[in-house]
């Protein structure tokens, strides 16, 4: 198939990882529990059975992580593409409520409504909530996907429809501890 010229023209416009949430000195904490996935490791591509809506089936990845720090009330979960032909960065998943005595949440839980309990999903880009798969522009290169979980000592408690400003202005001031995989993916 041949290159998508808008791809190629767009290739050195990206965010940045420095617009991540991760990036922000109010969410600033120590790394101090890991994130992992059965579907794929740190750093490589997410197979192509994730990618998102139009091109795939949109399922989320598995996702197991080690035990939280103590006090966490709840976690947080907040996936973004920084590499995105934008000035901030793609919201693939918001998602609140996670019990840390949790260690794991299965394939596609991040759907919305959730299949786990208590999982409750912002709204992301478009209105959209739930996960929403990787689909970069074909021939923009390959793009991170960074999973950002998050420990906090209080309950969010946030109201239907938060947004990720909702959701990073409750968390300011309460992190106890957070964890980062990244993945990559890439339509040529």
């Amino acid at each position: 198939m041949p290159a998508n010229p808008l791809g190629v023209a767009l290739r050195k416009k990206r965010a940045g990882h420095h617009t991540l949430v991760w990036a922000r000195p109010d969410l600033q904490a120590p790394q101090n529990f890991t994130l992992t996935s059965p579907a794929f490791d740190h750093g490589t591509p997410i197979p192509k059975k994730y990618e998102g809506r139009y091109f795939g089936a949109n399922l989320s990845p598995a996702l197991s992580w080690t035990a939280p720090p103590p006090g966490a009330a709840e976690l947080v979960l907040i996936v973004q593409d920084p590499d995105v032909p934008m000035s901030k960065p793609a919201t693939h998943a918001l998602t609140l409520g996670i019990n840390p005595a949790l260690t794991r949440i299965e394939e596609n839980a991040l759907t919305n409504p959730s299949p786990v309990p208590g999982l409750v999903h912002g709204k992301g880009p478009l209105g959209r909530r739930g996960w929403a798969g990787p689909k970069p522009v074909r021939s923009h290169g390959p793009h991170a996907y960074v999973f950002q979980l998050f420990a906090v000592d209080q309950a969010l408690d946030l109201p239907a429809g938060f947004t990720l400003d909702n959701a990073v202005a409750a968390m300011t001031g309460h992190l106890l501890g957070r964890a980062r995989l990244d993945g990559t993916y890439e339509i040529r």
